[in-house]
This record gives structure tokens, C-alpha cells and sequence, in this order.
């Protein structure tokens, strides 16, 4: 079976038993189609990247399933494309050795690192770059004493 998992981001307008409808609707789909549906972790409330739709915030959900069926993604899509409330979906196929699981804390830690990592790279081409020109110097000196002689 493959395993995959869908990303879910629904409106903040809807009340727990519209976002609740929305996600029975999904795992309903997902279940016509021959899958299995695993766990559901819901992250909650958060603030979106950019605004969609005229809104900053909403309601992110990530649903673990299997299926042999591999029409069943492209079945799922189609039907969370035109579902009302839902802002943005994601289906991503995980690899059989794939145990990496990404939580709201580590999401949340993720940036820092990545930002302290390209503060360090940002930093290594500006001091060589600030060497370079010192090296060049006396070399550019020693092409121009041949030509006055000559």
C-alpha cells in the first residue's frame, strides 16, 4: 500500500462543526476511493503566510492514509478543489522508510535554525570577498611594471 498524506487548510470563519464536516468529507472521499485512513493531527489556529481570500488566519489539519488505489489521489484532489472553506490542500506521497513527522512545536522551531544557518553563509562569502581584493592588488601592480619599461 502507498501511504500518503493530505494537508488541510480551512477557513477561520467555520465553527467546529462546519471544520468538522469538512475533514468527514475528506476522510469520506478518501474512503470511497479503497483507503485507509490513519491518524488526523490537528494543529490548530494559525497565521497564514499571506492573505487568502481576504483572511490572515486559519485552521490546519494533516490526515495520514493508504491506498493501493493510485487513481485515489487524483480523485481526492479534484473533490478538495472545488470544496467550499477549504483554502489550500496539499497530497504528498511518503516514502516507505519515511518516519520523519513533523509536529506544530518543530514547525515553529524550523525557521530559527534555518535562519541562523543562512546567517552563517550570508557571513563566509563576505569575509572571503573582503580578502580578494587584497590578494589581486599586487599582481594587477606587477602586470603594469613589464609594460613601462617596454
Amino acid at each position: 500500500m502507498n501511504k500518503y498524506e493530505l494537508a488541510v487548510v480551512i477557513s477561520a470563519k467555520l465553527d467546529d462543526e462546519a471544520r468538522t464536516a469538512v475533514l468527514d468529507r475528506a476522510k469520506d472521499y478518501i474512503a470511497r476511493h479503497g483507503g485507509n485512513v490513519g491518524e488526523t493531527q490537528e494543529w490548530g489556529k494559525r497565521k497564514l503566510a499571506y492573505e487568502i481570500q481576504k483572511q490572515t488566519e486559519a485552521y490546519y489539519y494533516f490526515i495520514q492514509f493508504e491506498t493501493d488505489d493510485s487513481n485515489c489521489p487524483n480523485e481526492l484532489e479534484q473533490r478538495m478543489r472545488i470544496m467550499d472553506n477549504v483554502l489550500r490542500y496539499l497530497i504528498v506521497r511518503k516514502d516507505e522508510n519515511d518516519t520523519f513527522s513533523v509536529t506544530p512545536e518543530k514547525a515553529e522551531e524550523a525557521p530559527a535554525e534555518e535562519t541562523e544557518e543562512a546567517a552563517e553563509a550570508a557571513e563566509a562569502p563576505a569575509e572571503e570577498a573582503a580578502e580578494a581584493p587584497a590578494e589581486e592588488a599586487p599582481a594587477e601592480e606587477a602586470a603594469e611594471e613589464p609594460s613601462e619599461e617596454a
